[in-house]
């Protein structure tokens, strides 16, 4: 017994006693699926663990917005889109991009091809479904290239306030919907409407293409060194686990149907979600996660073009940093 106290007492003396995972809590963007899947393969898999990291993550839903969380004091680092954190920040919440985990647009406009639409100008006059909650951004820039009037006057398009389903087009309600390549375009395939019946426009196609999932934090929380090094931790693990979930898709589904505590996704759905996500975020040329700065200043250049009412009425300072990725990755 002594032996066994000593051994104990010098194993403590070499490594010092065991160190508590430091807290982390992350704010998703929207309900569990695998949008996200390499935050859960990171917790699954013991990759937060192993960086000592307690990590809680939040899904989202249709009542969250990822900048009011964290301005609240909700989360340490968010998931959102760069239109609705850097109009958030103009608002007054200092968020930072401290990674792009989506290196490409999965944006695009789904429109029925018996409403007569074939090229953009077509919209002209037309019912097109659009997200709000932040992210109506990148269409209003759009529409506003287009020259066409969002408020329901002539001459411009009449805006639905889509909810987060494809009811307006199965329905005939609108001429267009809002649609994400891994998501809602695959649930007007599984509702019957055939690729044919469709016409598609991606806005990284039409040159208005915007950056979506990133990860942010606040100002405070990058000059707290402590907490700094948490959130470089925190992104290498991440990483971790989108390469993870990248190189092994259907154990990634699996994971985030385990993580699906509403019940609501269906493994084929999630997979085929997976296999669309996967293309957003690789490949990244400098690596997973960093944020290309041509990309950041494309997607300024898209909020503040030629809008009656831009997103963004002057160049964010300070909205993004390089250090974090750099620590995490020891450049």
């Amino acid at each position: 017994m002594h032996r066994m106290v000593l051994a104990v007492a010098l194993l403590i003396g070499m490594f010092g006693p065991a160190r508590a995972a430091d807290p982390l809590t992350l704010q998703l963007k929207w309900v569990a699926q695998s949008q996200f899947a390499g935050y859960y393969v990171a917790a699954a898999k013991g990759f937060y663990k192993a960086a000592g990291l307690d990590v809680t993550i939040k899904p989202g839903g249709p009542d969250v917005n990822p900048s009011q969380v964290i301005a609240g004091g909700g989360a340490d680092v968010v998931v959102d889109w760069m239109p609705s954190a850097l109009a958030a920040r103009e608002k007054g919440v200092p968020l930072v991009n401290i990674a792009q985990v989506f290196q490409r647009s999965g944006m695009e406009l789904s429109c029925r091809k018996d409403s007569g639409i074939k090229v953009p100008a077509d919209f002209k006059g037309k019912t097109l479904g659009v997200w709000f909650s932040g992210n109506e951004y990148p269409f209003l820039a759009w529409m506003s290239k287009l020259g066409l009037k969002t408020d329901g006057s002539a001459g411009g398009v009449k805006v639905l306030k889509q909810g987060f389903n494809v009811d307006p087009l199965l329905q005939k309600q609108a001429a267009c919907i809002s649609t994400m390549t891994y998501n809602e375009y695959w649930q007007l395939i599984e509702a019957a409407m055939k690729p044919e019946q469709l016409i598609v426009f991606k806005y990284a196609d039409e040159g208005v293409a915007t950056l979506e999932d990133g990860l942010y934090a606040t100002e405070a929380t990058l000059k707290d060194p402590a907490k700094a090094d948490r959130l470089a931790r925190f992104l290498k693990a991440s990483m971790q686990g989108w390469q993870y979930a990248v190189d092994h898709q259907d154990e990634a589904v699996k994971i985030v149907m385990d993580n699906d505590t509403a019940g609501a996704q269906t493994a084929a759905h999630q997979k085929r979600m997976m296999s669309e996500i996967a293309k957003l975020v690789v490949p990244a040329p400098h690596g997973l996660g960093y944020l290309d700065e041509a990309a950041y200043t494309r997607t300024v250049g898209e909020l503040m073009s030629g809008m009656s009412d831009p997103v963004i009425t002057k160049k964010p300072e300070g909205a993004w940093t390089h250090a974090v990725w750099d620590k995490a990755f020891g450049k």
